[in-house]
């Protein structure tokens, strides 16, 4: 006799009427098969274990039910989930929230943040805790919480963990320069050691910690205690402006290697939709058991294997096909719902340049329209909610992206068309403020078994990578490309300013506050510097009498390749301009025009070798006229040696001490 036999026996002889109104309620709410059963059967555990009647369980109850499945099988038991919805649904479970709402984590205190790095002293860790709190109201919780975690989990636990004892936020210059040293690598278990990219940004805030107490201090005697010298100095985090820039200029390009390969991608995602749909329609009028053709592919429309021995868990709206040729199973529905969002995902970020948190935020309030005041057109506008900059802001709504809403929000309305054909409300839980929103007709949400669910951003990660491997993309070096939803906001940008966007207009169609910020964004092309240098090239002529820019001759032509092509020499490159002789007889080493390659430089030191043997010789033998020759090429090539050392050479590895001048003292004239 298996369990769930066991289990629907049980709900028989305990309140059969609220059980079977909990399972008419889930066929109301569109819960069936699997999440009905498991939940019903979740429940009756739960009756069981606790002796109380269906209609008195507790929130508590449902938590403690879950802990138990955690602590003795390492996940929740099937069908908690399930079990609170059932229950929220009667009217059971006083709350409006699903469980997974209700776990959730919300944001921390700072003493809770701080004690996650169990600060030994009690002093540096009040003081910790003070400044903290000082420095939260400037910051959202995501910045506050990357704060805490630098200045009390990489410097203060980092500095107890290796001096024991400590208790002073004065520093030895031996342990201040130990701890630098530990923050310029990150060393993990299966990795190694490797460069911290984060090691300036660390510094920064350490030493603004530090000034800050010393300039708090002059206000406010409290802090005096704790105002002592900084172990950073100010040369020390110089270097975070070129560091900025190397990531702009990585940054740029990036854009560059992608924006090229974004229609292919488009077309990928559109394809793989429209495939996808068209075999879910051919498997809807298959019978399940018979064969049809897709796409030169024979398929054969059947069940899971679970759902054959178990029909009550089959879901109803379950599409599964068989590929015969490779002899796969294809839950159609599910690859035609992932085919959808990806192409929604991606066709929304590249019209509208918006944040991965403010495109999860869209909702079907955010389309509105604007009566232009001139001619009384109506023009379509899409809200950005507040987000990064809590600043909301407008878009204008183009015929593609407005195809791409209305597409989105027909398929909403028909998913819910059994109720009352509109949007769902769902809540969007923001991971990096630790808080739920309200309740909103979200347009980027999707039904996972009965329940309606926001898209995360790993989901949108996930769909994006997805396609680029269907699409097969790859950057000049054969690696697959890939594409992050910020991505396609740097595109956005750079493909609107060059299509003649101004682009103090692209920094408001963007959120951003200073042009820097927008400029910062713009990924530069290369033909776009050729292009217009050529149109003002073309400017400067027009004032210059055309008999000087005549078009060359084939042989004039020929003749100024070849010139380039003659400069590349055995040891370097030629710096000699277009049309001029040799004036030292092709006696390159003696030549200042000899740009003398790093490579060749052993050959150079062969020459100098070759050169002193050959003078030996010539001085043995009294070829005198020789001797003065040889000497003259000796001297030029230890001369490119030395200037190519010197242009090569590295900086010493410690600094040199000059010592302190010492100024001798005036002598008195003597009387």
């Amino acid at each position: 006799m298996s369990p769930a036999f066991l289990l629907s026996r049980a709900r028989e002889s305990m309140r059969p009427d609220l059980f079977a109104q909990i399972e008419r309620s889930a066929l109301d709410n569109g819960m069936a098969g699997r999440s009905a059963s498991t939940g019903l059967n979740a429940l009756t555990r739960i009756v069981l274990h606790t002796g109380r009647d269906l209609d008195q369980l507790t929130v508590e109850d449902i938590h403690e039910y879950r802990s138990w499945g955690a602590r003795t099988r390492g996940n929740p038991p099937p069908g908690t989930f399930a079990a609170w919805d059932l229950l929220r649904a009667i009217g059971v479970l006083a709350t409006d929230v699903s469980l997974r709402v209700a776990l959730r984590e919300g944001q921390r205190s700072t003493a809770e943040l701080v004690d996650r790095y169990r600060i030994q002293c009690a002093p540096i860790r009040d003081v910790l805790i003070r400044y903290l709190n000082e420095r939260r109201p400037a910051l959202d919780y995501s910045s506050f919480d990357g704060l805490v975690s630098h200045l009390v989990g990489r410097f203060w636990a980092d500095l107890e963990a290796h001096h024991p004892g400590i208790d002073s936020l004065r520093l030895a210059e031996d342990v201040a320069e130990a701890w630098k040293q530990r923050i310029m690598v990150v060393t993990t278990k299966h990795k190694g050691s490797r460069p911290r990219r984060s090691r300036l940004e660390i510094l920064m805030r350490v030493r603004s910690f530090y000034l800050d107490i010393q300039e708090w201090a002059l206000e406010d005697p409290s802090w005096a205690p704790f105002a002592v010298p900084c172990p950073i100095r100010r040369s020390e985090t110089e270097g975070i402006k070129k560091q900025k820039k190397r990531a702009n200029a990585a940054m740029h390009q990036r854009i560059r290697e992608r924006l090229p390969h974004l229609p292919v991608l488009v077309d990928t995602a559109e394809q793989h939709r429209a495939s996808q749909a068209a075999l879910l329609a051919a498997a809807r009028a298959t019978a399940v058991g018979d064969e049809f053709e897709h796409g030169q592919t024979r398929y054969r429309r059947t069940v899971f294997k679970t759902h054959t021995r178990a029909p009550q868990l089959r879901r109803p709206d379950a599409v599964v096909v068989e590929n015969l040729a490779a002899a796969e199973l294809i839950d159609v529905q599910r690859s035609e719902n992932e085919a959808f969002w990806a192409w929604a995902v991606i066709e929304t970020l590249r019209h509208t340049g918006v944040r991965i948190e403010e495109l999860l935020e869209i909702t079907h309030l955010a389309l509105v329209s604007y009566r232009l005041p001139d001619t009384g057109e109506l023009v379509p506008l899409l809200q950005i909610v507040p987000s990064k900059v809590n600043e909301e802001r407008l878009l204008l709504v183009g015929p593609e992206l407005a195809s791409v809403l209305a597409t989105i929000v027909t398929r909403l309305r028909g998913v819910n068309a059994a109720a009352d054909g509109q949007i769902r409300l769902t809540c969007r839980y923001d991971q990096h403020e630790r808080v739920t929103g309200p309740p909103l007709p979200h347009l980027f949400q999707r039904k996972i078994g009965y329940r309606h669910e926001m898209i995360t951003p790993a989901t949108v990660q996930h769909l994006l990578s997805a396609t680029l491997t269907r699409a097969g993309l790859t950057d000049a070096t054969g690696e697959p490309l890939r594409y992050t939803p910020h991505d396609f906001r740097r595109m956005f940008a750079t493909d609107a300013v060059t299509g003649g966007l101004p682009v103090h207009i692209a920094a408001r169609v963007l959120g951003h506050h200073s042009l820097s910020a927008t400029q910062a964004y713009l990924a530069v092309f290369q033909d776009d510097l050729v292009r217009t240098y050529r149109s003002f090239l073309d400017q400067r002529r027009a004032t210059r009498p055309v008999a000087e820019y005549r078009e060359p001759t084939d042989e004039e032509w020929s003749e100024f390749q070849q010139h380039f092509q003659l400069r590349k020499l055995e040891l370097g490159t030629c710096g000699r301009p277009y049309g001029t002789p040799c004036q030292h007889e092709h006696a390159c080493l003696r030549c200042p025009s000899l740009r003398v390659d790093l490579q060749q430089r052993p050959r150079v030191i062969a020459i100098i070798h070759n050169l002193r043997e050959r003078i030996t010789e010539a001085r043995m033998n009294g070829w005198l006229g020789e001797v003065q020759g040889l000497q003259t090429s000796l001297d030029a090539a230890q001369r490119k040696l030395a200037g190519l050392d010197k242009a090569h050479s590295t900086p010493p590895a410690s600094p040199v001490q000059l010592g302190m001048p010492t100024i001798a003292a005036p002598q008195r004239a003597r009387p």
